[in-house]
């Protein structure tokens, strides 16, 4: 017996419940199809939006010959297969769609296989990603196509696609149960599917809303932790504690979690904010999030977590400044630039006699020789370049004190 989601498997854009941003008769998706001119593309949005079904509609549409791949299963070898075939095709006159699930997946080498085959017009490429294809795909093969973003199906297209669901199953489900299956589906419509076919499979004593949310209690949200969407709560959790959010931080770390990532990315995240966003405005939070993941390592996920998030939230709340980030980039900028500058001969050591005679560290002056140990006026930079001034201390915690030194340091208090 076919699974349900393959019952109801759209084969025309009018019962298609969804991406209507990309099939409005303005738009030069909808165009193409409707002259039946298909363009190689990437489909790009998360699971369960409909990007496999979409690619069937649209070569259906143009008439095409439909081929798919998987990147996981396939490689090289199945695509000289497909070449071929598409030639016979070609030669009576009938187009080649191409659909690769997760392109992602193909290597450069892989992926630079397609394009001479898209640049004859043999075949055209459809590929599906849930990654962001700008970090995915290389340069040549990304070039030679359009990217069309979907969006995760709304409420109303999900309550469409389950009453298809409930006209193939017995199911007399309560209106809030309807409401709490579509809110677990997370804009998935394979999802909300894959759990109404559970659910009838289930043969659950009552359809109420406790039962369901019973039932759907366990069935957490998916993660992909080396996905696009992982690396966007990351992105929201890295923000939250910048931006001095210590219950945004605890929101986005517990998401991530819950979704199965591990607990040392979030620490790695937590050691290069203690670096760029707090710095030496408070140069302990570098301390506890190193301690925070010796207890993960030690302790584990329990309470090792409580340790994660403890120094998120001393992070978040933590006076903030990137000056050291913004002065070593400037630095590095500056190092670049002038690479083959010389070491001032007073800041060279003097091993041998012959370094000696050629005036190898003549002139320079001992720190700790000097009053409060700092020896003024000597210079630290090619003569060259100049002294510069790449480290701006922030007023904020800790770096207020230093500038206060600095100020002292350069003479100008």
């Amino acid at each position: 017996m076919k699974p349900l989601a393959e019952i109801l498997r759209p084969d025309t854009l009018d019962t298609f419940y969804a991406q209507s941003h990309l099939l409005n008769e303005a738009h030069p998706l909808k165009q193409a199809i409707n002259n039946k001119q298909l363009h190689s593309m990437i489909l790009w949005g998360p699971s369960g939006v409909g990007k496999t079904t979409l690619a069937r509609i649209m070569c259906a549409q143009v008439e095409g010959y439909f081929v798919q791949l998987s990147a996981v299963l396939d490689g090289v070898k199945e695509l000289r297969l497909v070449v071929e075939n598409a030639k016979k095709y070609q030669n009576i006159g009938q187009t080649t769609v191409l659909f690769v699930d997760e392109i992602h997946r193909f290597n450069k080498a892989q992926q630079d296989a397609f394009l001479p085959h898209i640049e004859s017009g043999l075949i055209t490429l459809i590929g599906a990603t849930t990654e962001n294809p700008s970090f995915e795909l290389n340069r040549a093969l990304l070039s030679r196509l359009s990217v069309y973003v979907l969006e995760a199906l709304d409420e109303a297209g999900l309550m469409q696609i389950l009453h298809r669901c409930l006209e193939h199953v017995d199911l007399a489900l309560e209106q809030t149960a309807k409401e709490q299956i579509i809110a677990n589906s997370f804009g998935d419509a394979r999802r909300l599917i894959n759990t109404v076919e559970k659910i009838s499979q289930a043969k659950l004593e009552s359809l109420d809303e406790q039962s369901i949310a019973q039932f759907l209690q366990n069935n957490i949200a998916s993660f992909d932790k080396g996905g696009d969407i992982f690396y966007q709560q990351l992105s929201a959790f890295h923000k939250s504690v910048r931006g001095s959010s210590p219950d945004g931080a605890l929101y986005w770390m517990a998401r991530m979690l819950v979704g199965g990532a591990d607990a040392k990315t979030i620490a790695r995240r937590l050691l290069a904010i203690a670096s760029e966003d707090i710095g030496n405005a408070d140069p302990r939070a570098l301390e506890i999030t190193l301690n925070a993941w010796g207890v993960y390592e030690r302790l584990g996920d329990k309470e090792g977590n409580r340790a994660i998030a403890q120094a998120a939230v001393y992070c978040a709340v933590a006076p903030k400044s990137n000056a050291v980030y913004k002065a070593f980039n400037q630095a590095m900028t500056s190092a670049k630039q002038t690479p083959n500058l010389p070491v001032p001969k007073h800041l060279c050591n003097a091993p041998t006699g012959l370094m000696e005679n050629l005036g190898y560290g003549e002139g320079y002056r001992y720190a700790h020789n000097e009053p409060d140990a700092i020896s003024h006026g000597q210079t630290y930079f090619p003569t060259e370049l100049g002294e510069q001034n790449y480290y701006q201390p922030s007023d904020r915690g800790l770096e207020i004190k230093i500038a206060e030194k600095l100020k002292k340091i350069q003479g100008k208090s």
